[in-house]
């Protein structure tokens, strides 16, 4: 008897409706080409050692590739390991708007949430 092996393509991060929502008109209000998807990662940089990518972009041969709320999402492997998990969210308050970072993985954050340390 054949071992039938399947595998499962989780998502790595979490976008939640809102999120979607404020992309989405994002995309249709800067004309974004349908070609591009939303692209998600970390740079070295800000005040706790790294910080969030969040931007559209085109597929890169490196590039994790996922689906949500309708949208392409690409990420780099190597990003993974520090975004496993996070979820991004869109704030729309008195004291704050813009997109939030929940990230497990970070040890540190700075006070305005986009910098973080693993």
């Amino acid at each position: 008897m054949a071992e039938v092996s399947e595998q499962v393509k989780t998502q790595p991060i979490i976008i939640t409706e809102g999120a979607v929502k404020q992309l989405k008109r994002i995309m249709s209000e800067q004309n974004i080409p349908a070609d591009h998807g939303l692209r998600i990662g970390v740079k070295g940089g800000g005040c706790s050692g790294f910080s969030y990518i969040l931007g559209f972009d085109l597929m890169k041969d490196n590039d994790q590739t996922f689906e949500i709320g309708g949208m392409n999402v690409y990420m780099e492997k190597a990003h993974s390991l520090y975004l496993l998990g996070m979820e991004i969210d869109w704030v729309d308050g008195l004291e704050n708007r813009g997109f939030t970072f929940a990230n497990p993985n970070a040890t540190d954050t700075c006070g305005c949430g986009t910098s973080f340390s693993a």
